[in-house]
């Protein structure tokens, strides 16, 4: 690898740049479980989700699919399926939200960036997939 990177240095700049954005992201989910209440931090990773799926065409017009259950958004965000639970039952009743049978549409974008504390700029994508 090390001599790989040595001999092409647009291979060693893609890959230094990878390494950058996986640490920003990290910086960022650390921040999520530690300063963000379930509301935002659910919020945070909607909003994350969404915006990746659309950076690859996987999502329109603020819908994708999202086949995870709510005992892996806990895994993933710290949380107990019970608050999970209740946690998205609160972004439904606020309408912000509606999931259902593995379809996620946000309702209202701005609001629940804003709720999720949520800015684009650290998954470095193209300005169109981070707008969402």
């Amino acid at each position: 690898m090390l001599e790989l990177c040595k001999a092409h240095f647009r291979i060693a700049s893609a890959l230094w740049r990878e390494t950058l954005i996986d640490a920003a992201i990290f910086r960022e989910w650390m921040l999520s479980i530690g300063r963000r209440d379930a509301y935002a931090r659910i919020a945070h990773l909607l909003c994350e989700l969404l915006v990746r799926l659309k950076a690859v065409g996987l999502a329109e017009n603020h819908t994708c699919k999202l086949p995870i259950t709510q005992a892996q958004i806990g895994d993933a965000l710290g949380l107990s399926d019970v608050h999970v639970n209740r946690v998205l039952q609160s972004l439904r009743g606020d309408d912000l939200i509606t999931l259902q049978r593995g379809v996620l549409s946000v309702l209202d974008w701005e609001r629940l960036k804003e709720v999720g504390e949520f800015d684009a700029t650290y998954l470095h994508l193209q300005s169109n997939a981070a707008a969402a």
